[in-house]
């Protein structure tokens, strides 16, 4: 099965836990485009791809719905969008811009937070 690298490889290349990769198979947001005789999961580059996009989803606080719409959007290709998809990825692109405004402000607020213990400590 050339192309397909097993879920340890996957783990390691994402960062995500093992746990984690099965968890997300198992509500269906990403499943092993194949199995080993063995019965391992194997995956490609585009699931590997699919996986990166869901871990860049989670601090903005996505639940898994929201995941799985936005990834299937963001899969299909400009010309295959209907007009209401279009529309749809609009608003989850103003959304995200907010999500990422607030935690711009919350690390403001550590970073501040860091910076008074570090004056208290010099």
């Amino acid at each position: 099965m050339s192309g397909h690298v097993q879920i340890g490889e996957v783990a390691e290349r994402t960062g995500l836990s093992l746990r984690t990769i099965r968890y997300y198979e198992e509500v269906g947001l990403v499943v092993p485009s194949a199995r080993s005789q063995g019965g391992f999961r194997l995956y490609t580059e585009p699931d590997i791809e699919r996986l990166l996009v869901i871990m860049r989803m989670k601090p903005l606080g996505f639940q898994l719905e929201e995941m799985r719409e936005l990834v299937e959007l963001l899969e299909a290709s400009a010309g295959e969008l209907s007009h209401q998809q279009r529309h749809r990825l609009a608003q989850l692109h103003d959304e995200v811009q907010q999500r990422c405004e607030k935690l711009r402000s919350r690390l403001r607020t550590a970073e501040e937070f860091a910076a008074t213990l570090r004056r208290r400590l010099g």
